[in-house]
Protein backbone atom coordinates (compact mmCIF):
# COMPACT_ATOMS: atom_id res chain seq x y z
CA UNK A 1 0.00 0.00 0.00
CA UNK A 2 2.80 2.38 1.36
CA UNK A 3 3.69 2.76 -2.75
CA UNK A 4 0.96 4.18 -3.74
CA UNK A 5 1.63 7.45 -2.06
CA UNK A 6 4.72 8.26 -4.27
CA UNK A 7 2.61 9.90 -7.23
CA UNK A 8 1.03 12.23 -4.11
CA UNK A 9 4.57 13.14 -2.84
CA UNK A 10 6.00 13.26 -6.57
CA UNK A 11 3.34 16.67 -7.14
CA UNK A 12 4.12 17.98 -3.06
CA UNK A 13 8.08 18.09 -4.28
CA UNK A 14 7.14 19.35 -7.60
CA UNK A 15 5.20 21.99 -6.83
CA UNK A 16 6.59 22.77 -3.03
CA UNK A 17 3.32 23.18 -1.30
CA UNK A 18 1.18 19.96 0.30
CA UNK A 19 -1.99 21.99 -1.36
CA UNK A 20 -5.15 19.90 0.24
CA UNK A 21 -3.41 17.01 0.78
CA UNK A 22 -4.19 15.57 4.14
CA UNK A 23 -1.78 13.74 6.30
CA UNK A 24 -4.13 11.40 8.52
CA UNK A 25 -3.93 8.53 6.18
CA UNK A 26 0.03 8.43 6.71
CA UNK A 27 -0.65 9.41 10.21
CA UNK A 28 -2.72 6.22 10.65
CA UNK A 29 -0.17 4.32 8.76
CA UNK A 30 2.37 5.01 10.82
CA UNK A 31 0.66 4.02 14.18
CA UNK A 32 -1.06 0.76 11.84
CA UNK A 33 2.30 -0.56 11.03
CA UNK A 34 4.09 -0.01 14.07
CA UNK A 35 1.52 -2.35 16.04
CA UNK A 36 1.08 -5.16 13.14
CA UNK A 37 5.29 -5.31 13.54
CA UNK A 38 4.34 -5.34 16.92
CA UNK A 39 1.72 -8.07 16.75
CA UNK A 40 4.03 -10.67 14.31
CA UNK A 41 7.14 -10.80 17.06
CA UNK A 42 7.31 -14.08 18.22
CA UNK A 43 6.55 -13.16 21.72
CA UNK A 44 3.19 -11.81 21.07
CA UNK A 45 2.17 -14.29 18.17
CA UNK A 46 4.51 -16.40 16.52
CA UNK A 47 5.15 -17.92 13.13
CA UNK A 48 4.18 -14.33 11.34
CA UNK A 49 7.39 -13.65 9.60
CA UNK A 50 5.44 -12.67 6.47
CA UNK A 51 3.56 -9.50 9.03
CA UNK A 52 6.48 -8.32 10.42
CA UNK A 53 8.88 -8.35 7.36
CA UNK A 54 6.04 -6.31 5.44
CA UNK A 55 4.87 -3.71 8.25
CA UNK A 56 8.90 -3.16 8.67
CA UNK A 57 9.10 -1.96 5.04
CA UNK A 58 5.95 -0.08 5.12
CA UNK A 59 7.00 1.88 8.50
CA UNK A 60 9.89 3.32 7.04
CA UNK A 61 7.81 4.34 3.88
CA UNK A 62 5.74 6.16 5.97
CA UNK A 63 8.56 8.26 7.76
CA UNK A 64 10.21 8.77 4.45
CA UNK A 65 6.55 10.18 3.22
CA UNK A 66 5.75 12.16 6.16
CA UNK A 67 8.81 13.92 6.34
CA UNK A 68 8.08 15.16 2.86
CA UNK A 69 4.93 15.75 3.89
CA UNK A 70 6.30 17.93 7.47
CA UNK A 71 8.92 19.84 4.84
CA UNK A 72 6.86 21.36 2.11
CA UNK A 73 3.45 21.23 4.79
CA UNK A 74 2.13 24.62 6.82
CA UNK A 75 2.94 25.51 10.56
CA UNK A 76 -0.33 24.05 11.38
CA UNK A 77 0.37 21.24 9.17
CA UNK A 78 3.78 20.78 10.67
CA UNK A 79 1.99 21.21 14.57
CA UNK A 80 -0.60 18.61 13.52
CA UNK A 81 1.69 15.84 12.28
CA UNK A 82 4.22 16.26 15.31
CA UNK A 83 1.43 16.49 17.80
CA UNK A 84 -0.13 13.16 16.27
CA UNK A 85 3.18 11.45 16.26
CA UNK A 86 3.89 12.04 19.74
CA UNK A 87 0.44 11.02 20.88
CA UNK A 88 1.11 7.52 18.99
CA UNK A 89 4.29 7.00 20.39
CA UNK A 90 3.42 7.41 23.91
CA UNK A 91 0.25 5.21 23.01
CA UNK A 92 2.39 2.73 21.44
CA UNK A 93 5.17 2.47 24.13
CA UNK A 94 2.17 2.15 26.76
CA UNK A 95 0.43 -0.65 24.93
CA UNK A 96 4.11 -2.40 24.53
CA UNK A 97 4.76 -2.27 28.21
CA UNK A 98 1.42 -3.65 29.66
CA UNK A 99 1.48 -6.50 27.04
CA UNK A 100 5.23 -7.19 27.99
CA UNK A 101 4.81 -6.85 31.77
CA UNK A 102 1.12 -7.65 32.47
CA UNK A 103 -0.09 -10.11 29.95
CA UNK A 104 1.81 -13.70 30.12
CA UNK A 105 1.85 -16.16 26.91
CA UNK A 106 1.11 -15.45 23.35
CA UNK A 107 -2.57 -16.46 23.27
CA UNK A 108 -3.43 -13.21 25.98
CA UNK A 109 -0.65 -11.26 24.33
CA UNK A 110 -2.13 -12.15 20.27
CA UNK A 111 -5.75 -11.54 21.50
CA UNK A 112 -4.98 -8.20 22.94
CA UNK A 113 -2.58 -6.79 20.46
CA UNK A 114 -4.85 -8.48 17.43
CA UNK A 115 -7.71 -6.53 18.86
CA UNK A 116 -5.53 -2.95 18.87
CA UNK A 117 -3.75 -4.11 15.14
CA UNK A 118 -7.54 -4.53 13.96
CA UNK A 119 -8.70 -1.15 15.55
CA UNK A 120 -5.67 1.03 13.63
CA UNK A 121 -6.43 -1.07 10.62
CA UNK A 122 -9.68 -0.16 10.16
CA UNK A 123 -8.49 3.56 11.15
CA UNK A 124 -5.78 3.47 8.40
CA UNK A 125 -8.07 1.48 5.83
CA UNK A 126 -10.93 4.46 6.06
CA UNK A 127 -8.57 7.71 6.92
CA UNK A 128 -8.51 8.12 2.97
CA UNK A 129 -12.25 8.20 3.59
CA UNK A 130 -11.91 11.78 5.24
CA UNK A 131 -11.91 13.01 1.96
CA UNK A 132 -14.83 12.16 0.54
CA UNK A 133 -17.23 14.95 1.57
CA UNK A 134 -14.35 17.02 -0.11
CA UNK A 135 -14.56 14.98 -3.33
CA UNK A 136 -18.54 14.91 -3.16
CA UNK A 137 -18.96 19.03 -2.55
CA UNK A 138 -16.45 19.85 -5.14
CA UNK A 139 -17.76 17.28 -7.47
CA UNK A 140 -13.57 16.52 -7.95
CA UNK A 141 -11.04 13.54 -7.59
CA UNK A 142 -8.30 15.88 -7.60
CA UNK A 143 -7.22 15.17 -4.08
CA UNK A 144 -8.46 11.47 -3.68
CA UNK A 145 -5.41 9.90 -5.31
CA UNK A 146 -7.04 6.93 -7.97
CA UNK A 147 -3.63 4.19 -6.87
CA UNK A 148 -4.32 4.99 -3.18
CA UNK A 149 -7.42 3.97 -3.12
CA UNK A 150 -6.99 0.93 -5.88
CA UNK A 151 -4.21 -0.07 -3.45
CA UNK A 152 -6.31 -0.01 -0.21
CA UNK A 153 -8.46 -2.75 -1.97
CA UNK A 154 -5.67 -4.77 -2.95
CA UNK A 155 -4.22 -4.48 -0.05
CA UNK A 156 -7.35 -5.64 1.88
CA UNK A 157 -8.40 -8.35 -0.90
CA UNK A 158 -4.83 -9.91 -0.69
CA UNK A 159 -4.25 -9.73 3.13
CA UNK A 160 -7.73 -11.49 3.30
CA UNK A 161 -6.56 -14.41 1.27
CA UNK A 162 -3.92 -14.37 3.35
CA UNK A 163 -5.83 -14.63 6.61
CA UNK A 164 -8.01 -17.75 5.10
CA UNK A 165 -4.91 -19.69 3.72
CA UNK A 166 -2.10 -19.46 6.28
CA UNK A 167 -3.24 -20.50 9.23
CA UNK A 168 -6.38 -18.54 9.99
CA UNK A 169 -6.00 -15.43 11.64
CA UNK A 170 -9.00 -13.75 12.36
CA UNK A 171 -7.55 -10.68 13.15
CA UNK A 172 -5.54 -10.12 9.83
CA UNK A 173 -8.87 -11.24 8.57
CA UNK A 174 -11.20 -8.74 10.33
CA UNK A 175 -9.71 -5.51 9.88
CA UNK A 176 -8.44 -6.21 6.60
CA UNK A 177 -12.02 -7.24 5.03
CA UNK A 178 -13.41 -4.35 6.15
CA UNK A 179 -10.33 -2.27 4.16
CA UNK A 180 -11.09 -4.52 1.34
CA UNK A 181 -14.87 -3.21 1.25
CA UNK A 182 -13.88 0.32 2.20
CA UNK A 183 -11.30 0.70 -1.12
CA UNK A 184 -14.28 -0.51 -2.95
CA UNK A 185 -16.23 2.36 -1.66
CA UNK A 186 -13.74 4.92 -2.31
CA UNK A 187 -13.08 3.38 -6.29
CA UNK A 188 -16.48 3.32 -6.89
CA UNK A 189 -16.68 7.10 -5.85
CA UNK A 190 -13.60 7.71 -7.91
CA UNK A 191 -15.09 6.23 -10.57
CA UNK A 192 -18.64 8.44 -10.40
CA UNK A 193 -16.68 11.03 -10.01
CA UNK A 194 -14.17 10.84 -12.23
CA UNK A 195 -17.37 10.47 -14.96
CA UNK A 196 -18.75 13.31 -14.01
CA UNK A 197 -15.33 15.94 -14.41
CA UNK A 198 -14.71 14.26 -17.75
CA UNK A 199 -18.04 14.88 -19.19
CA UNK A 200 -17.61 18.50 -17.49
CA UNK A 201 -14.32 19.27 -19.51
CA UNK A 202 -15.86 17.69 -23.08
CA UNK A 203 -19.04 20.18 -22.13
CA UNK A 204 -16.47 22.57 -21.33
CA UNK A 205 -14.61 21.93 -24.52
CA UNK A 206 -17.98 22.03 -26.79
CA UNK A 207 -18.53 25.99 -25.56
CA UNK A 208 -15.57 26.74 -26.54
CA UNK A 209 -15.33 26.06 -29.73
CA UNK A 210 -19.37 26.84 -30.29
CA UNK A 211 -18.14 30.68 -28.64
CA UNK A 212 -15.16 30.88 -31.05
CA UNK A 213 -16.85 29.61 -34.18
CA UNK A 214 -19.85 32.18 -33.26
CA UNK A 215 -17.46 34.76 -32.84
CA UNK A 216 -15.99 34.44 -35.63
CA UNK A 217 -18.80 34.28 -37.87
CA UNK A 218 -19.65 37.78 -36.21
CA UNK A 219 -16.06 38.68 -37.21
CA UNK A 220 -16.77 37.67 -40.81
CA UNK A 221 -20.52 39.86 -40.76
Amino acid sequence: MNVSFRPTFYRIIKKKSVEEFKPDPYIATVLNCAFWVFYGLPFVHPHSVLVVTINSVGLVFEFVYLTIFYIYATNKGRRKVMLFLGLEAVFFAAVALITLLVLHGTHKRSLVVGVLCDIFNIMMYVSPLTIMAKVIKTKSVEYMPFWLSLTNFLNGVCWTIYALIHPFDIYVLVSNGIGALSGLIQLILYACYCSCNNGEKNGDGDDTVSTTVAKGNIELV
